[in-house]
């Protein structure tokens, strides 16, 4: 008996500072069209 989605089969993005993919979790269920940076350490870099 599985629960939830594999890792594989989740959306992924590429980061905006450092280019590297990314993929989704589920503290940005709410906001993933928002999200650009991978890291707050990559969000301070801009």
């Amino acid at each position: 008996m599985t629960r939830g989605v594999k890792k594989a089969d989740l959306p992924t993005k590429t980061c905006m500072a450092c280019g590297r993919p990314f993929t989704w979790r589920r503290k940005w269920a709410k906001d993933w069209d928002a999200v650009r940076y991978c890291s707050d350490r990559c969000r301070g870099k801009r």
